[in-house]
């Protein structure tokens, strides 16, 4: 584990924690989520507060302007220790590691399913189902189509991938293969 990614772990469980006693986990997740898309998603926020010779309480400054009135002050008082120590550019990881530690604590973990074509709702259900008892938790599935997988099914929970697409068995063979003709 990265050096920046357990540094974000501890931020995010402090966060939760916090959270936690409040009684505001799922919130605080949804404006984690809200803060790293925007943070993230603009070139111009992101070269602003790398820009060295400006003020750690100008940038604060600015990120309290954009989000302080759509947070809570536990989420906004995060970013801005974020910003001040120099790391606000692990706010995705620390967004990451908090959804990572709220669904443990609920019984929940989140999957991301990979087919190459989009799936019927009753299909993605029986793949939900499928994994849900293989992992012995309550799966959230999110879908994604990847048409590189030729056919088949790719599933991500957390660090596990589980791999029964076309593609993903084409490239085992073709590593059996290599393999035995050395």
């Amino acid at each position: 584990m990265s050096r920046d990614n357990v540094i974000a772990k501890r931020y995010a469980q402090a966060l939760y924690e916090v959270a936690g006693t409040q009684g505001i986990v799922s919130e605080v997740r949804q404006q984690l989520q809200l803060v790293s898309e925007a943070l993230n998603g603009d070139a111009d926020v992101l070269r602003f507060l790398g820009t060295p010779g400006i003020e750690a309480s100008e940038k604060t400054e600015l990120v309290k302007k954009a989000i302080g009135d759509r947070v809570s002050s536990i989420v906004l008082n995060i970013v801005t220790l974020l910003i001040e120590r120099g790391r606000y550019a692990a706010i995705g990881e620390v967004y990451a590691a908090y959804s990572r530690i709220a669904d443990k604590a609920s019984g929940e973990s989140r999957a991301t399913i990979y087919t190459a074509l989009p799936l019927s709702a009753v299909e993605l259900s029986k793949v939900v189902q499928q994994f849900s008892s293989l992992s012995g938790s309550r799966i959230i599935g999110e879908q994604v189509v990847d048409p590189s997988l030729i056919g088949g099914v790719k599933v991500r929970i957390g660090d596990k991938i589980y791999d029964g697409s076309l593609s993903g068995k084409l490239e085992r063979l073709s590593k059996q293969m290599n393999s035995q003709a050395l």
